[in-house]
């Protein structure tokens, strides 16, 4: 199982809707993913207004992960708005939004940790100036986690494949 993943809104939503076209790529990572995945306010905010295009119960159906512990918005931009802004600007060409540099930031705090995306930016920023960010991306080439023998790890580890 892969632990401490950093979440962005796209797989999160492709998750919760069984019509995405990464849908099954997001299920499929999230097998793979031991919870909590940690993801900070902006990305849930943006989950939450595209999930309400599922009709009802998406917004509710991204909250419902955060009480039942799946996800965890542990980060603080008071704490980083700083390095938040600075990333913002780094990347203004590109664009780089709020949710983006936050979780750009948390990579930064969390070193080891892949971001689960599906946007191609990810692939352009850099955390410390010029690190490549570990990802866990379609179609993405580059510092992409090596995929793992799913079946194994979940006969190896039961109680901790993800079942949203």
């Amino acid at each position: 199982m892969i632990r401490d993943v950093i979440l962005d809104a796209g797989p999160l939503v492709a998750f919760m809707n069984d019509r995405d076209r990464d849908h099954r790529w997001a299920r499929e990572q999230w097998d793979r993913i031991e919870s909590p995945l940690l993801t900070c306010e902006a990305v849930v905010v943006e989950a939450c207004f595209l999930a309400r295009r599922l009709g009802r119960g998406g917004e509710e159906g991204v909250v419902s992960l955060i009480r039942r512990g799946v996800i965890e918005p542990s980060f603080r931009l008071v704490d980083h708005a700083e390095a938040v802004l600075r990333l913002m600007s780094k990347y203004r060409d590109v664009p780089m939004s709020l949710a983006d540099a936050c979780l750009v930031q948390m990579s930064e705090l969390h070193r080891d940790s892949p971001v689960l995306t599906l946007d191609r930016g990810f692939a352009i920023y850099r955390r410390k100036r010029r690190q490549p960010i570990p990802l866990l991306s379609p179609g993405i080439r580059g510092d992409i986690i090596a995929p793992i023998d799913v079946e194994w790890e979940a006969e190896a580890n039961p109680d901790r494949v993800l079942n949203p």
